[in-house]
């Protein structure tokens, strides 16, 4: 890892996992427009993350901030979301000053695990029971999405919340694998404590498949009977 990051020192260039124009699919800003910057490496080791793929930077070619800044400008695109991985293992501030130079709004996803680094619009957080946020983080965040796949996941998103900026947004996100049963749980405690939101993945529902409308319908179904009836 150590000699990885040495190739990239100072952000200039970055072990590039992905990028993409889409709609925003979680937590505050669901359903807007962005470009998405997924930036290889993390040591966190959540055992339900949905990107492990991106874990090692040393598997992701390393391309220049200045090649993905003109990527990002050949679309209509206002904001940009880095995200990983965990992207602030690599220092951001080249890149998000190329892209404020262009006028692109700058939200970072991120664990907090590291110190930041970059010129941001909009922080959201995401801390870990095996890598807690550090306290600029905490200090700095304007949402705090935390993953939740038991009922006792609940009691470290209160600990967080106690932590952050009074205006900071709470979101209650669902662990993909388990959002059937997890569902009830979330949606009785924020009924119970409306400062908390609902954060739901909408980007994974299957796309441009015959069956992907019964399987949308089912999904929200399942929303609609525990959070309007209920």
């Amino acid at each position: 890892m150590d000699n990885c990051l040495k190739l990239f020192e100072g952000g200039r260039k970055l072990p590039l996992v992905e990028e993409f124009y889409t709609i925003q699919g979680e937590g505050y800003h669901t359903g807007k427009a962005a470009y998405f910057i997924r930036i290889g490496g993390c040591d966190v080791g959540c055992w339900w993350c949905d990107t492990k793929f991106s874990w090692d930077p040393a598997l992701h070619p390393l391309v220049e901030a200045e090649h993905i800044v003109e990527h990002v400008v050949e679309q209509p695109a206002s904001s940009v979301v880095v995200t990983g991985g965990e992207p602030l293992m690599v220092n951001l501030d080249y890149l998000t000053g190329l892209l404020k130079q262009k006028g692109i709004e700058t939200f970072l996803e991120t664990s907090g695990a590291y110190p930041l680094s970059g010129y941001w619009d909009w922080i959201s957080l995401s801390p870990k029971i095996n890598a807690p946020a550090n306290k600029e983080l905490l200090e700095r965040a304007d949402e705090l999405k935390m993953i939740i796949s038991s009922e006792d996941d609940l009691d470290w998103a209160r600990k967080n919340a106690s932590l952050v900026r009074e205006h900071c947004k709470l979101f209650l996100q669902p662990e993909w694998s388990r959002r059937e049963t997890i569902i009830p749980v979330i949606v009785s405690f924020v009924k119970e404590n409306p400062d908390w939101m609902i954060s739901l993945q909408v980007h994974k529902f299957p796309q441009g498949q015959s069956h992907s409308l019964s399987r949308y319908h089912i999904y929200m179904l399942l929303f609609v009977k525990y959070f309007l009836i209920n």
